[in-house]
């Protein structure tokens, strides 16, 4: 890409990346493009659809969560590991408003643009939720897609405006009920 596509591109990512923090998944591309000070025809060459642009704005947080995944597997305890894991991905789940349902419908559509991440992200999850089994402080009746629902649950949870206040109480309930050990305090 030259140097220049790049840096529309990349400005129209950052652009999309506020517009949609605030206005959720559903926001207007119309209105990305003229916050960008560009036309829509410009935002379209760039990313002919909406999960277009969207996969390209997950997929560097998402590909982001596997890398941690893959650096607490080898770090501290598997317990803590997973529980720091598990709030990185309610963070980054939480930042877009109305990713969760996305995450849900792209994880079981192959031939979604989102599917490659959010399978990746599942198995970084997984290998986590498996390395604490395995050494007893983790439940052994959840698997990944178990730990992918739920974690999608508590995210989903930051947005709901009645319900945002119980959030943090509801993770440490939820990483609780996951662990057979507790360090969900510590790892808050």
């Amino acid at each position: 890409m030259r140097a220049d596509a790049r840096k529309n591109y990349d400005h129209l990512l950052a652009v999309a990346g506020d517009v949609i923090t605030e206005q959720g998944v559903d926001a207007s591309l119309r209105d990305i493009a003229r916050r960008a000070g560009v036309g829509l025809a410009t935002l379209l060459r760039h990313f002919p659809t909406r999960e277009a642009l969207l996969e390209a704005l997950l997929r560097t947080s998402f590909d982001a969560l596997a890398v941690s995944a893959g650096e607490l597997e080898t770090s501290g305890s598997p317990g803590e590991a997973l529980v720091s894991w598990l709030r990185d991905f309610v963070a980054c789940a939480h930042e877009y408003r109305g990713v969760v349902e996305l995450m849900a419908s792209a994880i079981a559509d192959a031939d979604s643009a989102l599917h490659a991440s959010c399978v990746g992200m599942r198995a970084a999850g997984t290998r986590l939720l498996v390395r604490a089994q395995a050494e007893g402080v983790a439940r052994t009746d959840i698997d990944g897609t178990d730990l992918f629902a739920l974690a999608g649950s508590l995210a989903w949870l930051h947005d709901q405006p009645a319900l945002a206040p119980r959030a943090e109480r509801l993770f440490g309930v939820v990483a609780g009920a996951i662990l057979t050990t507790a360090v969900t305090e510590q790892s808050g």
